[in-house]
């Protein structure tokens, strides 16, 4: 089963231990996570149900695309990282 793991920045908000989720794609692990820290979701998707600006999710250590990482399909042994992307100059 693939993992979901969230980053401190955000699970000092709202708590979420590492879990491993039948899922999929994607989009489908974050709404499985979600249901054991409903909170969460708030913080990683926006209005539209899409990645969040300054929110990045990693899939096996590469970085996803914001506009597609939702569809991506995930295999047994994958590992999803979620994190706040840092922005500014």
């Amino acid at each position: 089963m693939p993992t979901v793991e969230f980053a401190p920045a955000l699970t000092r908000h709202v708590a979420c231990p590492k879990q491993e989720v039948q899922a999929e794609s994607l989009g489908a692990a974050l709404q499985a996570a979600f249901r054991a820290a409903p909170g969460l979701r708030g913080y990683v998707l926006d209005e539209q149900g899409a990645v969040r600006k300054h929110v990045a999710v990693f899939l096996n250590g590469d970085m996803l695309p914001r506009d597609t990482a939702l569809a991506r399909a995930l295999g047994p042994g994958d590992r999803v990282l979620v994190i706040q992307a840092l922005t500014g100059g």
